[in-house]
């Protein structure tokens, strides 16, 4: 397949993810699409009865070097309509990956080449649940890609790494007592402790020289009238730092806190940490490996430093898990604007095409390296 065709494919690829999205755990037709092209091109591949997602293979080998492209979709409201939408590029990751396949998958390789089409990444427990079904057996390096929005890095620009930052996500409700507007006395008010809430997310102070912040995403309490005080209210929190023990030292102030408003209120309050996502565990092999492959194939003027964001990606749970894997993300200029997780959120897609590009390079790259030491 010429350069020409691949570049269609991709494209092709992308309009159909884009058009389909589907939320976390709900990619159905997204797993079902992915494994019917498998099958109708005789690569190796294999699905779960329990959660949605691929894992197709090429290459032979003992050794694995595995790739992994998100699937889902945020629920989020797109010019006033509730919907599935890929404003995190998502869609773009499945296309460069498959790209990358296309161009890998008749060269005679020396290992195998692991494809992860995880589910669940906004959810942030799409990685664990693909560690938990062995996907990671056998594999020495892991890759990711990514598009990066255009404050961090412009279109003909590729990074090899994307160190993320650490993040944590909360739901809570507070059961009060509903009163009469006129005599509050009687009841307990939950926008009272909403607030509570809200000042005490300002009140933590950690070393300022850490890069942190903790932040209400969502407060709804509603009495059904104008002259009701409510009782019960529902509210959530989005906790960032870019070191993961400083995300810690966070989630315990928090903690402390939240449990002293519900004695202060004398209120019943519930919350659950939902989703905590590490920060970055990038490898400098692996790093290097792509910072290599990048300037060999695109020349030096391509390269740029490995991205520092205050985003997080479930991606880093992989290494978590399994410390003797090394891995990077890949970070794609795109001119994406007005940024990741903007409903309206666009980019230039000559970058899927520098995307693939890179994958493949980097992925063959590493298949090159000699493996010095067992893998358990």
């Amino acid at each position: 397949m010429d350069i020409q065709q691949r570049n269609e494919e991709i494209l092709k690829w992308f309009n159909h993810f884009h058009t389909h999205a589907e939320i976390s755990w709900q990619e159905f037709n997204t797993t079902k699409t992915l494994a019917s092209f498998f099958e109708a091109q005789g690569i190796s591949h294999y699905t779960f009865d329990d959660v949605t997602g691929v894992i197709a293979e090429i290459g032979e080998g003992e050794e694995v070097i595995a790739v992994r492209a998100d699937i889902d979709a945020l629920w989020q409201e797109v010019d006033g309509v509730m919907q599935a939408n890929h404003s995190c590029g998502h869609d773009a990751n499945i296309s460069m990956v498959l790209g990358a396949m296309l161009e890998l998958r008749d060269m005679p390789l020396q290992k195998r080449i692991r494809f992860i089409f995880q589910p669940a990444e906004e959810t942030g427990g799409g990685a664990l649940a693909m560690v938990e079904r062995g996907v990671m057996q056998d594999v020495t390096h892991l890759f990711g890609v990514h598009l990066r929005p255009q404050d961090e890095l412009p279109l003909g620009k590729i990074a090899p790494a994307i160190y993320h930052g650490a993040g944590a996500f909360l739901q809570g409700t507070i059961k009060g007592a509903d009163a009469h507007g006129a005599r509050p006395h009687q009841g307990q008010n939950a926008i009272d402790v909403l607030v509570a809430i809200h000042m005490l997310t300002k009140t933590i102070y950690l070393n300022p020289a850490e890069t942190y912040s903790v932040k209400v995403t969502k407060m709804v309490a509603d009495g059904g009238s104008v002259n009701i005080i409510p009782g019960a209210a529902q509210f959530s929190l989005d906790v960032r730092a870019q070191k993961n023990e400083v995300l810690d030292q966070l989630i315990a102030k928090l903690e402390h806190g939240l449990q002293s408003i519900q004695a202060q209120y004398e209120i019943d309050m519930a919350w659950d940490w939902d989703d905590i996502t590490p920060g970055a565990e990038v490898a400098e092999e692996a790093l290097q490996l792509a910072a290599t492959a990048i300037t060999e194939t695109f020349g030096e003027e391509v390269l740029a430093p490995a991205i520092v964001t205050p985003g997080s990606d479930d991606f880093h749970f992989y290494t978590i898990k399994c410390p003797h894997v090394k891995a990077a993300m890949i970070a794609i200029g795109a001119n994406l604007t007005p940024g990741l997780h903007h409903p309206q959120m666009t980019f230039d897609h000559h970058a899927l095409f520098d995307g693939a590009t890179a994958v493949a390079a980097t992925l063959r790259k590493a298949v090159t390296i000699k493996q010095l030491e067992t893998v358990n």
